[in-house]
């Protein structure tokens, strides 16, 4: 017969938090998250900022000149936004640059921030980046 009462709730201690069962193998560390490679609309839009920046012209300056309205210039220099070509093309004519120029200054900066990801990583095969990156 139980000593427990009818109504009585037992309770089972489970083993402490992080414990292993006997024989289990030793838990080993999760591997670090790889590096995440910046988006193609965060280069553009840090070359833009800059650029305008550089200039000393305001958003409204730049957007009334590209006839885009200002929050979505603002959204693109944030990244916010993935611009078409033709925007991409107004604004940076608006800064004098040609889409070109844009883009070339937006593949530097691909390369420069990329280095630093692959110089971490063991056995990383390394690229060169001669090419120019275009976006659609």
């Amino acid at each position: 017969m139980s000593n427990h009462l009818p109504n009585e709730a037992r309770v089972i201690p489970l083993r402490p938090h992080g414990a292993r069962p006997a024989g289990a193998p030793p838990r080993q560390a999760p591997p670090a998250p790889a590096a995440k490679e910046p988006l193609w609309r965060d280069l553009v839009g840090d070359v833009l900022r800059r650029e305008r920046l550089a200039q000393e012209r305001t958003l409204k300056d730049v957007a009334d000149e590209a006839r885009i309205s200002m929050p979505y210039l603002s959204e693109v220099e944030r990244g916010r936004k993935e611009a078409s070509s033709e925007v991409l093309a107004a604004a940076a004519h608006a800064l004098g640059l040609n889409l070109g120029d844009l883009l070339t200054r937006a593949q530097g900066e691909l390369v420069r921030v990329t280095s630093r990801y692959t110089a971490g990583r063991r056995g990383a095969t390394t690229s060169s980046h001669d090419g120019m990156c275009l976006a659609a």
